[in-house]
């Protein structure tokens, strides 16, 4: 029985969401936003506006790396048709 493709959709977005959520309450307890963005063009930023910057980095970052998971997991007799 085939997974249907909203539910591996869901699988991989679901589960990025939720480590882009861990990784950016991690990173933002070490590094202050106030210090990362003060040498960029964005000097202006709110904490909020770097916070929700930094969480959606980390969740393309985690969204990439569960879609290659995702890629990878799909068998060998797909390619290997002529």
């Amino acid at each position: 029985m085939a997974i249907p493709v909203i539910q591996k959709a869901v699988a991989i977005f679901w589960s990025s969401f939720i480590m882009a959520g861990v990784a950016t309450l991690v990173f933002f307890a070490v590094f202050d936003p106030f210090e990362l963005i003060a040498p960029t063009w964005f000097p202006n930023l709110s904490r909020l506006g770097a916070y929700s910057i930094g969480f959606f980095l980390f969740w393309m970052l985690t969204l990439s790396t569960s879609l290659l998971t995702s890629f990878f997991q799909r068998p060998v007799e797909q390619f290997n048709k002529s």
